[in-house]
């Protein structure tokens, strides 16, 4: 494959993000840790970003609760493997900007094979620990990079192991006409964005819609509102080789600084939690500055719900490994063999490194005192799509499953599933339709007092379009 083909090939895989935040330390430095219980961690990404979400949280499914997929595909997509030295190492590449990114993708089989021997062998975390996981997935109607059977790919991975009795746990967007991109609120205040159908950089599309708030809350339950003004914590530097060693970061086309946001209540030691934003191509700080870090609105949420937010740097690389756009190693760039799916992946490792200084003064946790006669508050249709909607609500103290209940508009409730978590993807629902939901904590086997009633409208099904980046953008 001709270089110049490659690079204009891969520049696709792109995303970012938009919201102001606090100065930076003025030097690089280790990261210090914080009261972050490691359990309690969650990623998302964007593009190849997106693909390093699914690797990420399925090799490390024992400490990561949840993990948002924006634009990505399935596990292991490229297919990557040492015996690709018989093509030159050329294979991978092109099933990534193949059928990994223009569909369809191959055989879900494949992955769900891969996975289950790294399991085996041990390489990653077990797979029973993915059917707890909370996943939300989302493509936009208008995406013109990654086709949206790679994305339904990635869904279908995960329902396989999340199985029936946890399909709540998944919530998959699908009806909003936005572009590849990162998705944020309109922003006028902020320049450089792009319009909501765009496939272009910086990769971040103003199409109303506050995808980073939808995935914490997806992930953890009903947050507070974010800080849209001047935000109390801090960003701060560190020095990425510190996390990358034995290797130096260029040798894993890691940049030498990377980025956290820490809450004041989190730098006061008051009990946090860590997620983890990955961006895509070309959108690392050496190429955007600090657009996907200051602008996607990760750190508004994560100001006012002791949330800590690290951003991981790739930088590009011109030779050994080749990767001119900064991606995240989702065809195996760094040693061609298929290691960088597991635990051992260069990469996944510097990033679990990272991870464990943030969560090294993790206090231990304690099982809070169960409240039987407590309702579910400040229940939310934080999202829906045209046969979807995204619930949260805020935790019962003792309390790990809920039994949640919908209605049509005029029909009586009736309980349709149990969930772990105080968040539920509801599917199957018919298009521009009203539905309302109830929850109830189960303790003990028992259900305690049913939530306040939540109303929304699914969306219309997006009229057929077969040029992404015309198609029609109305929500």
């Amino acid at each position: 494959m001709r270089t110049g083909l490659l690079r204009s090939t891969i520049v696709a895989l792109t995303s970012a993000t938009v919201t102001a935040v606090s100065p930076l330390a003025a030097e690089p430095l280790m990261l210090r840790g914080y009261n972050a219980a490691i359990g309690e961690s969650s990623v998302s990404g964007i593009s190849s970003g997106a693909f390093m979400a699914v690797q990420f949280g399925t090799a490390w499914s024992s400490v990561i609760k949840g993990v948002g997929v924006i634009a990505g595909g399935p596990y292991w997509c490229a297919k990557a493997d040492a015996d690709d030295f018989i093509s030159g190492f050329t294979l991978p590449i092109m099933t990534a900007t193949g059928s990994c990114m223009k569909g369809p993708p191959p055989d879900l089989n494949i992955f769900i094979a891969k996975a289950d021997a790294k399991a085996a062998s041990g390489d990653i975390d077990p797979l029973d620990n993915l059917r707890r996981q909370k996943v939300y997935l989302f493509h936009g109607t208008n995406d013109a990079v990654v086709a949206k059977p790679v994305t339904d790919a990635a869904a279908d991975f995960y329902r396989h192991y999340l199985g029936d009795g946890n399909r709540g746990n998944l919530y998959y967007q699908s009806a909003v006409g936005a572009g590849h991109s990162l998705v944020v609120r309109q922003q006028p205040d902020i320049n450089g964005l792009n319009n909501c159908a765009d496939n272009q950089g910086p990769f971040i599309d103003q199409c109303g819609y506050d995808q980073a708030g939808i995935i914490l809350q997806h992930v953890y339950g009903a947050l507070n509102p974010p800080n849209r003004g001047q935000l109390t914590g801090t960003m701060q530097r560190f020095d990425q080789s510190v996390y990358s060693r034995p290797d130096d970061t260029s040798a894993l086309s890691l940049g030498d600084t990377g980025f956290v946001f820490v809450p004041k209540d989190c730098a006061d030691g008051e009990a946090c939690r860590v997620h983890i934003a990955l961006h895509g191509c070309k959108q690392d700080a050496g190429d955007i500055d600090r657009k996907f870090i200051d602008d996607t609105g990760y750190n508004s949420w994560a100001d006012t719900n002791h949330l800590i937010v690290l951003y991981p740097q790739t930088s590009s690389s011109s030779f050994a490994p080749f990767n001119p756009q900064a991606c995240w190693d989702w065809w195996s760039y760094v040693n061609h063999e298929d290691s960088y799916v597991t635990k051992s992946g260069a990469q996944i490792k510097a990033i679990k490194a990272m991870l464990d200084a943030l969560t090294a003064q993790a206090a231990p946790v304690t099982a809070p005192a169960v409240s039987p006669d407590a309702a579910p508050t400040a229940l939310a249709i934080v999202d829906t799509s045209d046969t979807g909607a995204d619930i949260v609500w805020n935790p019962v103290r003792g309390a790990t499953v809920y039994r949640v209940w919908r209605a049509d508009a005029g029909d009586p409730f009736a309980a349709i599933s149990d969930v772990a978590g105080p968040s539920f993807g509801d599917s199957g629902l018919k298009p521009h339709s009203v539905y309302r939901w109830r929850v109830a904590a189960v303790i003990n086997g028992a259900e305690g007092p049913v939530s306040i009633e939540a109303t929304a409208s699914t969306l219309f099904t997006p009229a057929p379009c077969d040029t992404p980046g015309t198609c029609p953008i109305a929500r």
